[in-house]
C-alpha cells in the first residue's frame, strides 16, 4: 500500500504495529535514515538492540545470503516483545525480500526496508505498494512542517519558546538539511539545559551552523565597519592558523555579496535581511543589517569589483607580489571606502 502526504507523516509519527512491514525510500539518505529510526523506535522501543529483538542487515549481505531475511523474521529470541528485521540500502535485493514477504505470517518479525531513489518500475516498490499488509513511503526534499518541527522540539525537551523563536526555527529548518537541523536542535537543547527563560532567537543564532569561521568573521566585520587598525593583526592571526590569501578573498567576496543582496533588495535592507538563506538571527542579523545600510548598493558594487580584481590577480600565473599583501591591501581599501560618504 502506498502512503503519501498526511497519511505518510501520520504513519511515521505512529507506525501501525499490526502490518507486515514498510519500505522507506528517497534520494536524501539522511531523511530516510531519520524516518527509519523513528519507525523502529516506535515499533520496538529503545532497548530492542540490547534485547536482540532487532536484526540488521544490508542489501549487499542479503544478496550474498538470500535466505538471511526469511530466517531473521522466523527466529525467536530470549526476550519477549515485538521484533523486526531491518534491511538497509536494499537496492536490487528484491528477490530475497520478495521471498521473505511471501513467507511472512502473523507473529513473525516486522520487515523494515530502506532504499535510495526508486523508479516506478522498481520491483521493490511494486512489492510493497501492491501488498495489502505493507506500506511504501517515498520521502522527498520538502521542508519540515510546523508540526514536525514542534515534535522535534518536544523530543529534545524544548517547550519553553519565545514569540519569535518558532519562526526562527522554521526558517532554519527550511535552510538546513534534516540531519544538520536535528544536530542543531540537539545542540540548542544542551546549550539551554536547565535554562528557565524562554528560548530566544539569540540562543538559536548561537547554536546555528555558521557559513564562515569566527576568525574570518572578525576580519570581515572589521573591514565592513572601517576598523582599519584591527585588520592587520587579525590577518596575521589567520595566516598563522594556515589561512591563505585566495580563501580570504573568497570569504570577503561572499560576505560583501551577502551585504549587496540585503542592501539592494526590493523594499530595502530590512526586507532583504529576511530573504537570506540560511537565515540569520539575533546580534549577527542586526550587525549585517547595519553594515548593509551603512554601505548601500553603490559602494558595495565598488567593493565587489575590488575583490574580483584582487581574486583575478591572486590566481594569475605572472603575479609576483606577495599574495597576502595583495589581500590585505584590498581589505584596507574597502575599509577606507566604508568611511567615505
Amino acid at each position: 500500500m502506498k502512503l503519501a502526504g498526511a497519511a505518510a507523516r501520520s504513519y511515521l509519527d505512529a507506525p501501525d504495529s499490526d502490518r507486515m512491514g514498510v519500505l522507506i525510500y528517497g534520494q536524501d539518505s539522511m531523511r530516510v535514515a531519520l524516518a527509519r529510526q523513528r519507525v523502529l523506535a516506535a515499533l520496538l522501543g529503545d532497548t530492542a538492540e540490547q534485547e536482540m529483538r532487532l536484526t540488521r542487515m544490508s542489501g549487499a549481505d542479503l544478496r550474498k545470503d538470500p535466505a538471511a531475511l526469511t530466517g531473521a523474521i522466523k527466529a525467536t529470541g530470549f526476550f519477549p516483545g515485538p521484533r523486526a528485521a531491518f534491511v538497509e540500502e536494499a537496492g536490487d535485493a528484491a528477490a530475497a525480500i520478495t521471498a521473505a514477504v511471501a513467507a511472512w505470517q502473523p507473529g513473525d518479525a516486522r520487515i523494515v526496508v530502506t532504499a535510495g531513489a526508486l523508479k516506478p518500475s522498481s520491483k521493490l516498490r511494486k512489492l510493497f505498494e501492491s501488498h495489502a499488509d505493507a506500506y511504501a513511503i517515498a520521502l522527498y526534499a520538502d521542508p519540515p512542517g510546523r508540526n514536525e518541527i514542534a515534535r522535534s522540539l518536544q523530543e529534545a525537551g524544548l517547550t519553553n519558546l519565545s514569540a519569535d523563536s518558532m519562526t526562527a526555527l522554521t526558517d532554519l529548518a527550511h535552510a538546513l538539511g534534516p540531519g544538520e537541523f536535528a544536530q542543531t536542535i540537539e545542540k540548542i537543547s544542551l546549550y539551554t539545559w536547565d535554562d528557565t527563560i524562554p528560548l530566544s532567537a539569540e540562543d538559536i543564532d548561537a547554536c546555528a551552523p555558521k557559513s564562515t569561521e569566527a576568525e574570518l568573521d572578525d576580519v570581515l566585520n572589521a573591514v565592513a565597519e572601517a576598523r582599519t587598525d584591527e585588520i592587520g593583526p587579525l590577518l596575521r592571526r589567520l595566516q598563522a592558523q594556515g589561512a591563505n590569501a585566495v580563501g580570504l578573498c573568497i570569504g570577503a567576496t561572499r560576505h560583501f555579496c551577502t551585504l549587496y543582496t540585503v542592501a539592494s533588495a526590493d523594499g530595502g535592507a530590512v526586507a532583504g535581511i529576511t530573504k537570506l538563506r540560511p537565515p540569520v538571527f539575533g546580534p549577527r542579523r542586526d550587525r549585517l543589517l547595519r553594515q548593509a545600510q551603512n554601505w548601500g548598493p553603490a559602494k558595495l558594487e565598488t567593493a565587489l569589483t575590488v575583490l574580483t580584481d584582487t581574486n583575478l590577480r591572486l590566481r594569475s600565473g605572472g603575479q609576483t607580489a606577495p599574495a597576502m599583501a595583495l589581500t590585505e591591501r584590498a581589505l584596507m581599501r574597502l575599509a577606507m571606502l566604508a568611511r567615505s560618504r
